[in-house]
């Protein structure tokens, strides 16, 4: 199996045994992003909204390190702490992608990593040349 690890320093690095994203067979697949500022690794403050947006932030980065953007992505999964977080999810994600938009499932969790209240990865399609 052809399997290629992409890393980049503008999203968190991996805190356990997985890879920021793996390439293979023209998709990515890009491990769940909680809202860790990447020069700190610390947690984002200013609530949900900023959680999201970090969340996207670092999504974008691991797409950029990858070849891609957050309008590659194909299929997005979204884990909420509070499933009543799903409108400011909407709103900011319509700021982040451009249609067609991915294929997308939000879930709620009793937790996630570190305590954060929102984590999503992702699967982006790359162009084969």
């Amino acid at each position: 199996m052809n399997k290629k690890t992409i890393h980049t320093d503008e999203a968190p690095q991996a805190i356990g045994t997985y890879s920021q994203a793996v390439e293979h067979q023209g998709l990515v697949f890009i491990s769940g992003q909680i809202p860790l500022d990447p020069g700190d690794m610390e947690i984002v403050p200013g609530g949900i909204e900023a959680q999201i947006r970090r969340v996207f932030d670092n999504l974008s980065a691991v797409c950029k390190a990858a070849g891609g953007s957050l309008d590659e992505i194909v299929k997005l999964t979204i884990f909420l702490t509070d499933l009543g977080a799903f409108p400011q999810v909407n709103t900011i994600m319509g700021q982040y992608f451009n249609e067609p938009y991915p294929a997308r499932a939000a879930l709620e969790v009793s937790a996630l990593p570190k305590g954060v209240e929102v984590e999503m990865d992702a699967i982006m399609g790359v162009h084969q040349g």
